[in-house]
């Protein structure tokens, strides 16, 4: 039987990504001592994190790494369309204005960039690459928190809270067989959503569920939040809701990351196991777009979908990890995927028939669009008509859950009745029902959970003031 121990320390940060590291030095800097509880071992530490490339930051100037300008009411208004409206403006606004600021902090934690990508993410004016992508920024957080003195346990999962009323007093965490009791002045949570429960989510799916892929970690379980909601924090977000792309139907079922998405929608066609389409696949750029489409194949028979090219687009998109199915007919392709080869054959000859042409240029919202065809494809519509095709099965690849706790403008944990917590706070994917309840904008949750974090762990420090 395990050994039942207790630790006493300033702030304890749960969770141990992005926004969980931007809070823990945060606190740190302010004289704190802090305890991260990071769920995973320490070669998967950094949650969904590891698997991010980019931040999506408001400048008002050009630099080396990002090109023109993107104002604040730009940013606002993309995350609004994307969001479809149903957010919290003033903490939306907060993240957007306090995003010019994380360049420079991030550098001070030993993070790097790299010049503009080019081709057709159309990233290069909105977004920041990191040098070394995800995993890079995460061991850059945790060597600055070891050098500045936070400590950080790995394998540690939160069993409970104790709380009295709206203070936070303590969290029982299991480690290994011990169950240790660690008390704090101050505690915030950062450990994402509930993604990696397949019965939860099950709740809301039923056994669609069963044929997701999650894109990142194991870890993300949603227990903590589930102790949040339990002990009265205010829900925010759709309960079914999630950030989910359209991923290679082959990627593993858990930790496949931003390699196994699929790129290649906007260029062609996306069609269900019954041969027929189901959304414009030219609505808007990728990046504004790409989260919905793996709600929208969650909602296909089998939860399934393939995206179908032909040669003249091939080489403009960034390709799978895994190799395409190619046919030298649709015929062929169609008995390849399994898909009845008069529905497929209808349905690609309707939307040839449909095609205006244009000038085809997948750097903007050019004029190449369908008419009379429903669902519609409004940009880069060519024919399919050059052999030999080709075919990515699609599945529906969750990244996060929009089901969260509600909070302030300074990260404080809203409780029922109107109340507040007093020493609780919470930052990264665990809220982002807050500003987001559909759809999602590239880069935008490494800004939330980096903005939100470092004010939570300026807050938090503030309480024990």
């Amino acid at each position: 039987m395990g050994e039942e121990r207790h630790y006493v320390y300033d702030i304890i940060v749960v969770g141990g990504g992005n926004a969980a590291l931007s809070a823990a030095l945060e606190a740190r800097l302010r004289g704190q001592r802090v305890l991260v509880i990071e769920r995973a071992p320490k070669f998967y530490r950094g949650g969904n994190s590891r698997h991010t490339r980019d931040f999506r930051i408001m400048h008002v100037a050009e630099n080396k790494y990002m090109t023109s300008t993107y104002s604040e009411e730009e940013f606002l208004e993309d995350l609004n369309r994307v969001a479809g409206g149903e957010i919290d403006q003033t903490l939306a606004r907060l993240i957007v204005c306090k995003s010019a600021e994380l360049p420079e902090w991030l550098e001070k934690q030993g993070i790097r960039w790299q010049a503009p990508l080019s081709g057709t993410l159309h990233l290069a004016r909105t977004n920041l690459f990191m040098l070394g992508g995800g995993r890079a920024m995460m061991n850059a957080y945790y060597k600055t928190a070891k050098a500045r003195g936070v400590e950080v346990w790995y394998d540690s999962m939160v069993q409970d809270l104790l709380i009295d009323g709206d203070e936070f007093k303590a969290v029982k965490v299991q480690c290994g067989s011990d169950v240790l009791t660690v008390q704090a002045g101050a505690a915030i949570f950062a450990s994402g959503g509930f993604e990696a429960n397949m019965e939860w989510l099950r709740r809301y799916w039923g056994s669609a569920a069963d044929n997701f892929i999650v894109r990142g970690t194991p870890y993300n379980q949603g227990n903590v939040l589930d102790l949040l909601l339990t002990y009265g924090a205010v829900a925010v977000g759709d309960p079914d809701g999630f950030h989910a792309v359209a991923v290679d139907g082959r990627a593993p079922k858990y930790d496949g990351g931003i390699v196994t998405r699929l790129d290649s929608v906007p260029f062609g066609i996306a069609v269900n196991k019954n041969g027929l389409r189901f959304y414009d696949e030219g609505e808007d750029f990728w990046p504004k777009r790409y989260a919905i489409w793996g709600g929208l194949i969650a909602r296909q028979p089998s939860q399934v979908a393939y995206s179908i090219i032909d040669s003249k687009v091939l080489g403009k998109f960034m390709p799978s990890v895994f190799e395409p199915i190619v046919a030298v007919t649709l015929e062929e392709l169609a008995r390849k995927l399994g898909i009845d080869t008069a529905n497929l054959k209808q349905t690609i000859d309707s939307f040839n028939n449909s095609v205006v042409p244009g000038t085809f240029n997948p750097e903007e919202l050019d004029d190449c669009h369908t008419v009379g065809l429903i669902p519609p494809k409004t940009h880069w519509a060519l024919p399919i008509e050059q052999p030999p095709f080709y075919a990515y099965p699609l599945k529906a690849g969750i990244t996060f859950t929009y089901l969260g706790v509600g909070i302030t403008e300074k990260a404080r944990i809203k409780l029922g009745n109107g109340r507040l917590a007093k020493n609780m706070f919470a930052a990264g994917e665990m809220v982002a029902g807050n500003v987001l309840r559909r759809g999602y904008l590239a880069g935008f949750g490494l800004t939330m959970g980096a903005v939100l974090g470092r004010i939570a762990g300026e807050e938090a420090a503030n309480v024990l003031k």
